[in-house]
C-alpha cells in the first residue's frame, strides 16, 4: 500500500482489519524489544525504525537527508512486509532467523534479502519478531552499515 501519510497512527488507521490489528501487534513486538536509540517514524511511506540524525548525522547514503533505516513495516497489496536491514547485512543473523522461524509459526517462510512477507495475518510470529528487533543495537547497526558501505 503506497502511502503518503505523515504519522504512524494515520498509517495504521487507514488499514482495514485484520491487517490493522496485525500491524499493531507487529509494531508492539518491535517497540517492546527495540534497543534504545532507534526512532519510530514514517519512512519511505511505511512505518520505519531508524537511527536518527542526532545519532548518525551522515544519514542514509542514498539520500543523506533521510535517517539511517533499520526496520520497516508495510501493508502491501497481497501481504504484510517486514524489512530488516540487519538480516540483509548479517549472514549469522539471517541463519538464526531462518532456523528459529519454523519454531514460532506454521506459516512457510517467504523471504527476500531483507523482506519477510506474511500473506496471512493469523499465526504471525510476534515473539520471534520481537527477538529479532532486540538482536542489534544502534551502535552495532551503524558499525555494520559502515562496514558494508566500505565493501
Amino acid at each position: 500500500m503506497p502511502s503518503t501519510v505523515l504519522t504512524v497512527f494515520d498509517y495504521i488507521n487507514k488499514l482495514q482489519e485484520p491487517r490493522q490489528s496485525a500491524i499493531n501487534s507487529l509494531r508492539e513486538a518491535i517497540l517492546s524489544h527495540l534497543p534504545p536509540g532507534f526512532e519510530e517514524t514514517i519512512n519511505y511511506g511505511m512505518i520505519g525504525y531508524v537511527v536518527p540524525h542526532s545519532l548518525y548525522p551522515a544519514g542514509y547514503h542514498c539520500d543523506p537527508s533521510l535517517p539511517l533505516p533499520f526496520i520497516n513495516l508495510a501493508s502491501q497489496k497481497s501481504y504484510l512486509a517486514l524489512y530488516h536491514m540487519g538480516i540483509y547485512t548479517d549472514p549469522e543473523l539471517m541463519a538464526w532467523f531462518q532456523e528459529a522461524y519454523p519454531k514460532h509459526t506454521s506459516q512457510k517462510l517467504d523471504m527476500g534479502k531483507s523482506c519477510i512477507r506474511f500473506r496471512k495475518t493469523e499465526d504471525l510470529p510476534y515473539t520471534l519478531i520481537g527477538e529479532l528487533a532486540a538482536k542489534v543495537t544502534v551502535a552495532e547497526w551503524i558499525a555494520k552499515y559502515e562496514a558494508t558501505l566500505k565493501k
